[in-house]
């Protein structure tokens, strides 16, 4: 699989002009390499994989990972640097650039450190970027991906029943963050242990619960809290930063409401964000363009009477947003292979409601790759 994408890279890169591709953003590296959990820029550590598109590829990656790399990395040499000695991670890449009369980089996902060093080397008209090569190349999803997909949906699935049956009157929200958790690593341990050869991959979920409740209910990213949760009161999960499986992610949200909705105007809200995502899921298909989905959506909000909404989605995959994106402005045509996260949400001054689901886009249509009920009557708990 990793020679496979590797290869195509190359073939890309040729087509392209261009010579030597260094590429430095973790989930890219991940995708061509299979090398992950080594430490970021967040520790003063560049990882640097780089392309030669007739040549070798080569890791540049730090000597405390050393033994992760020869693991994990399909790549042709791994050079180890450590930290104070010589030129650490600087030492191969003068040679690695020199003659190239093109260079791919990710603008975006290129550390200042690494990007300073490279304008000595480089003159920045040498310099394209790669970032466009890679996410052309990830948007149609393969049969292993897709099955990743359709396994990190039965993930977010059992998080979100454990969620669900642990919300209650006079519960902090934190003891739903800790169902969620157990119930998302317990399934994912399953699928690993039964489908998946990598025995390093965790199954541990990621990411802190988001999750709001009560008068918080408008925070669209608040973090389970010591908050006591009341009868009445809105509830929103979301596990749209935890849901991440063999490294694939997925989108995954619901309100609910503990006992009954105190405040009966969250009704018509909640019903009009249940009816974006289906006016939204009506448009999707092969064929259409990815800002027509959003404009769907948007049509049956603003026509409810609420402001212009956010996104309706994203792409998923490796990374929590990939491309293209359902909005104004982004008219990729939607191919079959492709896995999106779609949203329907409204939101006024002292409330929001959102529902949102992952699907992977089919031959006809598409399959729903995330369960869980979005009637009034099922999330009123």
């Amino acid at each position: 699989m990793f020679a496979t994408r590797m290869q195509s890279f190359r073939n890309r890169m040729q087509e392209a002009g261009i010579d030597v591709a260094l590429i430095t953003d973790d989930d890219n590296v991940y995708y061509l390499t299979g090398y992950y959990d080594y430490l970021h820029m967040e520790f003063g550590r560049p990882t640097i994989l780089v392309v030669d598109r007739s040549g070798e590829s080569l890791l540049i990656t730090p000597t405390i990972d050393l033994n992760t790399a020869l693991s994990a990395a399909h790549v042709d040499r791994i050079s180890a640097w450590n930290d104070g000695m010589g030129e650490e991670w600087r030492s191969e890449l003068p040679k690695a650039v020199k003659g190239a009369m093109l260079v791919g980089i990710e603008p975006d996902h290129m550390p200042p450190l690494v990007r300073a060093y490279l304008d000595t080397l480089v003159p920045v008209e040498n310099l394209v970027s790669a970032t466009p090569i890679l996410a052309k190349m990830r948007m149609i999803k393969s049969t292993q991906e897709l099955q990743l997909a359709r396994h990190a949906g039965q993930v977010a699935s059992a998080m979100m029943d454990a969620g669900r049956d642990a919300i209650a009157d006079g519960v902090p929200e934190f003891e739903v963050a800790i169902a969620t958790s157990q119930a998302g690593t317990r399934k994912a341990a399953e699928l690993l242990t039964a489908h998946y050869d990598d025995t390093d991959m965790s199954p541990n979920t990621h990411f802190l619960q988001i999750m709001a409740s009560g008068d918080t209910i408008t925070k669209t990213h608040h973090r389970a809290s010591t908050r006591i949760m009341k009868r009445g009161e809105p509830v929103f999960l979301c596990f749209c930063g935890m849901t991440n499986f063999h490294r694939f992610k997925l989108g995954f949200d619901r309100t609910f409401w503990i006992g009954e909705i105190a405040d009966k105007q969250q009704e018509h809200i909640y019903e009009v964000a249940v009816a974006s995502q289906a006016a939204a899921l009506a448009e999707l298909r092969p064929g259409v363009t990815a800002e027509s989905v959003h404009a769907a959506y948007a049509e049956v909000i603003q026509g409810a009477g609420f402001e212009y909404p956010f996104r309706c989605g994203r792409a998923t995959g490796y990374s929590f947003l990939e491309k293209p994106q359902l909005v104004t402005g982004d008219t990729t045509m939607l191919q079959p292979g492709m896995v999106f996260a779609v949203d329907g949400s409204v939101s006024v001054d002292t409330f929001r409601a959102q529902v949102g689901d992952s699907f992977i886009v089919t031959e006809d249509g598409w399959e729903a790759i995330t369960d869980h009920p979005k009637s009034l009557d099922d999330v009123i708990l």
